[in-house]
């Protein structure tokens, strides 16, 4: 999916446009780094979250399952710098679940692509929504943007915080209660 020879000649200018000269000695071989770089960060470009959450397991459970604390990198659309955090998803079964590494693959899936955090998380929630069906889907992501902390206001520390609700969750007041709850974030 990642073009290895544009992103390596895209280094080189970059690195001459900021002065620098990429045949000396500790540069030769950063574009080819660089590429690899981006074809791992981007490693979610062509994808979707019916790879992970298509296979399942039959349960009687209703109950709320939760997998709290996924932590991801992705990078925004909007600098190319990079924003991480965690991710908390909790889905409300419909018979099906997924083993839980599926969630926190799919949430790599959807951090592996130039994003928003805003987008990211209604795509791991309609993901979740389509492909495992389950009564209803609260997403929540909290990150930190490097194109905020480490330029323009330069705050480090500040957080963003983003919810995507669906189904039974966007019914329930007293479900998301408890899933901010199980967060400590209440």
């Amino acid at each position: 999916m990642v073009d290895q020879n544009k992103i390596r000649e895209a280094a080189r200018l970059l690195l001459e446009g900021i002065g620098e000269d990429p045949d000396r000695e500790g540069l030769k071989e950063t574009p080819e780094r660089i590429a690899r770089m981006y074809e791992e960060i981007f490693a979610g470009m062509g994808r979707d979250g019916r790879e992970e959450l298509g296979k399942v397991f039959t349960v009687e459970n209703s109950e709320m399952v939760l997998e709290r604390d996924i932590t991801f990198y992705s990078m925004c659309e909007h600098h190319m710098l990079p924003f991480y955090g965690k991710a908390h998803v909790a889905y409300i079964p419909n018979g099906r679940v997924v083993g839980l590494s599926k969630l926190a693959r799919t949430v790599e899936i959807y951090a592996g692509r130039l994003q928003v955090q805003e987008r990211m998380t209604g795509q791991i929630a309609d993901a979740v929504m389509k492909y495992l069906a389950p009564r209803g889907v609260m997403v929540v992501l909290e990150a930190e943007h490097t194109c905020m902390t480490m330029r323009g206001v330069r705050k480090p520390g500040s957080r963003t915080v983003t919810t995507a609700a669906r189904g039974v969750f966007l019914e329930d007041e007293s479900l998301q209660n408890r899933f901010f709850q199980l967060l400590n974030l209440s």
